[in-house]
């Protein structure tokens, strides 16, 4: 995932306002029907803005051919996270936080494909956790969901292409709830999604909560 934050930015209440707290984890994992269930709400991204979901500042829609890999494997999409889930911390070369959250039903990433009309289509979740964070906490082995294991995901100095993108070594997970993925459900990039609708930049001043989604006219 290739978030270019300021985290400063993130942080400050101009931006985001007052952080949510994170709601109460449960010990059991949930299926993928209770995940699908519990975020079909999030298909309005207005919704997901007014329960504290932030567009990434950067405005990228990633896509696998950017981020070094096959132009055939497809695309993420545009990434809206939760600060507070992720626990953003400042003062970092890399984008890195406390974060060690991984209950898919309050997940801390939602992905949209932009869509011709200005609109934004939800077509994963996904959750992320710091290795540095998830070490001192104590919890043993990188997470899992349904089987899957979480993506390590950590620079490589000695290539060109930043394998972390942008964040500081975690491990991170897609779920492709809402829009089903040839490579599987669990895969990085979905080869049917397109950033090829995507808007280069926002306008100057405009609100990252907002984007082009949120527009009067939109949802």
């Amino acid at each position: 995932m290739r978030m270019k934050l300021a985290v400063c930015l993130l942080l400050g209440s101009a931006i985001i306002g007052p952080a949510l707290q994170a709601g109460p984890i449960e010990n059991t994992e949930p299926t993928l029907e209770e995940v699908r269930a519990l975020t079909n709400r999030f298909q309005d991204v207005n919704v997901a803005l007014a329960e504290g979901y932030v567009r990434d500042p950067s405005n990228m829609c990633d896509t696998a051919e950017m981020m070094g890999r096959p132009a055939e494997y497809g695309a993420m999409g545009i990434h809206f996270f939760r600060p507070d889930l992720l626990g953003l911390i400042e003062g970092n070369d890399r984008v890195a936080g406390t974060g060690t959250h991984t209950d898919f039903r309050e997940p801390s990433i939602l992905i949209y494909e932009p869509q011709a009309d200005g609109t934004l289509e939800l077509v994963a979740v996904e959750n992320l956790v710091f290795d540095a964070a998830w070490e001192a906490a104590g919890k043993g082995p990188f997470p899992t969901f349904a089987g899957q294991p979480y993506n390590a995901m950590r620079d490589d100095p000695a290539t060109s292409l930043d394998e972390a993108h942008a964040f500081a070594p975690h491990h991170d997970l897609h779920v492709w709830l809402y829009r089903a993925n040839p490579r599987g459900i669990f895969a990085q990039f979905n080869p049917v999604v397109s950033c090829a609708a995507h808007a280069s930049g926002m306008a100057e001043g405009e609100d990252p909560r907002v984007g082009h989604a949120a527009h009067p006219g939109h949802h």
